[in-house]
């Protein structure tokens, strides 16, 4: 989210604090500082997040490359979404280790006179976006599944795409305003945040929309797919019939789709309960913070948070894993396009994406079913 991802260790040991303490810290960074008293929280930093980087960052553009192929994408509304998620991650994951520069290892990067404003409109935009397209190919797949007859209307590819450029659209509005919540501190010689009500009243607007709203409607989506599928399954083996055409595509976006919510909503929970964490008083030395009880409180809380925002991380960086897991059509192609496997005939992949990419719809009598592509091949 939007306020977890970025590095804790500016906003939490805040410039407020630090300006407060006296000539004690004139030599010290905040990275200095919680290298002495909280290191675990500088480590976590150090250690996970790289791992993020190596898997999203060679993952996701492998997700690009196969989703947004002609052979799928030309058909496939929800391939479109898919394959405009990762580029979406894979442009905020270089935009973190950008971020995890300045505020995990001290090279300065963005903490610079208006590079501050302008990183942190590119830094929040994509983050805005990834939950958005979440919704979005959610709400496809409950169409698709709970109401098949308007499917050929709403889930095309066309509308895929306007949908995903207003959503670009949105994002980019929202993220701009980090031009104005964002500024230069001279006295400290970083970037920091507009404490003014405007910039308080819209930061819990976004939290509240984007990272609440959105992962809850997801789940409530989601629940209403899986007891349609239930539904259709009971029915079908009442008639002797199988829905197992669906498998693969449901099993990919329900999955990719609950491990959003799963590793979002605990970050903004976290998030939400910063208000109730007091820090200790600035005015002690250094050395004793370690052992002021309010201070190990509030570093407890920081650690625990920090553990919670490389889990959120991992959104932007697995979601090939959870492909490649769960879609056959997927693993074909990740192996023809490495030559793990001699491509098949033709007719046999197409048969094969027909399979892997289906929604049982009913044709118009209780007794009888036809599988059809996961999205509508008219544009």
């Amino acid at each position: 989210m939007a306020n977890l991802t970025i590095s804790t260790m500016s906003s939490s040991v805040n410039n407020t604090t630090i300006s407060q303490v006296g000539n004690q810290f004139l030599n010290m960074s905040k990275i200095d500082i919680l290298l002495l008293v909280a290191p675990q929280v500088v480590l976590i930093d150090r250690i996970i997040s790289p791992i993020w980087y190596i898997v999203g960052l060679i993952g996701n553009p492998i997700s690009a490359m196969i989703w947004l192929s002609r052979k799928i994408c030309k058909t496939n509304s929800s391939a479109v979404y898919f394959g405009s998620l990762a580029i979406v991650e894979t442009i905020f994951l270089v935009l973190h280790f950008i971020s995890e520069l300045e505020n995990a290892w001290g090279v300065t990067t963005y903490h610079r006179k208006n590079a501050c404003e302008v990183f942190n409109v590119f830094y929040y935009t994509p983050q805005y976006m990834v939950p958005m397209l979440v919704l979005g190919f959610t709400t496809e797949r409950y169409i698709a599944v709970c109401h098949p007859f308007v499917k050929e209307k709403y889930c095309t590819v066309t509308r895929a795409k306007i949908v995903i450029v207003c959503m670009a659209v949105l994002s980019t509005a929202f993220g701009l305003v980090q031009i104005y919540s964002w500024q230069w501190d001279p006295n400290s010689m970083g970037c920091i945040v507009s404490l003014d009500d405007f910039n308080n009243v819209w930061t819990w607007f976004t939290e509240m929309l984007i990272f609440i709203f959105i992962p809850v409607a997801c789940l409530f989506i989601n629940i209403l797919v899986i007891l349609e599928i239930k539904r259709l399954s009971v029915q079908s083996a009442a008639h002797g019939q199988t829905t197992s055409g669906n498998a693969a595509s449901t099993a990919t976006l329900l999955c990719v789709s609950f491990y959003f919510i799963c590793t979002l909503l605990p970050a903004t929970i976290v998030y939400a309960l910063q208000i109730s964490i007091s820090q200790g008083d600035p005015m002690l030395p250094v050395n004793e913070w370690s052992n002021d009880p309010t201070w190990r409180s509030y570093f407890t809380y920081l650690t625990i948070r920090k553990i919670v925002e490389e889990i959120c991380l991992s959104n932007y960086a697995t979601y090939f894993i959870i492909y490649y897991a769960t879609g056959v059509y997927f693993r074909r192609e990740f192996r023809n396009l490495f030559g793990f496997q001699k491509r098949k005939a033709k007719g046999a992949s197409s048969r094969a994406m027909l399979s892997d990419y289906s929604t049982v719809q009913s044709n118009g009598r209780v007794t009888s079913f036809t599988e059809t592509m996961l999205d509508s091949p008219s544009e």
